[in-house]
């Protein structure tokens, strides 16, 4: 059984949508649902506490794995995240992932905390925290329009490119640092193998410095 205790919340994010709390939790629970909004990834997850969950590739592979914490319909899901699809971050600690529903008015009120059992570094947040807003907006839009957003997906993009790059650290590095350097986020960057490399350090429990 996983320890929650250990888990600090790294980023939370607070999306109101005008919808119930019933689709909500299809929207976020259901594969077919989950291809819409999430860059053609989907999430499948056996539908009890301690049953399996999966992030799958656009082409079905896995791209992410982790076990069901708590399952409590339509109000809160929480599952662990561990990279099984891309060389460099697949041996990262496990995250964990957790969605809380509640009525707010004519809305619903969507709160998803990313949490982590260790230091991550500024650069590899950055990534996360880009991506996620990208995710729920996407997910907001077709619970209210019945259409996904069209910004760049940060998480998403990000998590292709990989896939395009032989599932390799540095594939998905190129696209953070392009994606982050609008907003400076990775000045002190030359090159996608350093930021590679910090991913690296990091599963290996040193510091790039």
């Amino acid at each position: 059984m996983t320890d929650i205790t250990r888990f600090k919340p790294k980023t939370v994010y607070v999306t109101y949508i005008a919808s119930t709390r019933e689709k909500v939790w299809q929207a976020l629970t259901d594969p077919a649902f989950t291809r819409q909004y999430f860059g053609g990834f989907s999430i499948e997850v056996e539908p009890n506490a301690g049953g399996a969950f999966f992030l799958r590739n656009p082409n079905g592979s896995v791209h992410m794995s982790g076990g069901v914490v708590e399952w409590s319909p339509p109000r809160r899901f929480s599952s662990t995240w561990t990279v099984e699809g891309m060389e460099g971050f697949n041996k990262l600690p496990p995250s964990l992932v957790t969605y809380e529903i509640e009525q707010s008015g004519g809305s619903v009120k969507l709160t998803m905390t990313e949490a982590s059992d260790w230091d991550i570094p500024d650069d590899i947040l950055a990534g996360g925290r880009s991506g996620w807003p990208a995710i729920l907006s996407s997910l907001k839009s077709v619970l209210e329009t019945g259409k996904p957003t069209r910004c760049e997906n940060g998480v998403a993009a990000g998590l292709r490119r990989g896939g395009e790059e032989g599932g390799s650290a540095e594939g998905v590095a190129e696209f953070l640092i392009l994606r982050s350097a609008r907003s400076g986020a990775f000045r002190r960057m030359a090159s996608r193998s350093e930021f590679a490399a910090i991913l690296r350090d990091a599963a290996s429990g040193r510091s790039s410095g």
